[in-house]
């Protein structure tokens, strides 16, 4: 499983934002179905690799945080 980001980015802010905006799963011929709880203002959209937790024992999966 994969995560769906879209990067605000602002004038006079120090860092980029990154906000999830949903998930996405990779089909059988490589290619990515998406499912968005919400739409980007930018219009775009940044998929990465779902970061797992550390120190969690139960191999339970985080969100993503912010870079």
């Amino acid at each position: 499983m994969k995560d769906v980001f879209t990067i605000i980015e602002k004038e006079g802010w120090d860092k980029n934002i990154w906000r999830k905006v949903g998930n996405a799963f990779e089909n059988r011929d490589g290619s990515l179905t998406l499912f968005l709880d919400a739409l980007p203002v930018n219009g775009k959209l940044h998929v990465r690799e779902r970061k797992v937790k550390q120190g969690t024992s139960s191999g339970e999966e985080s969100q993503f945080g912010s870079e």
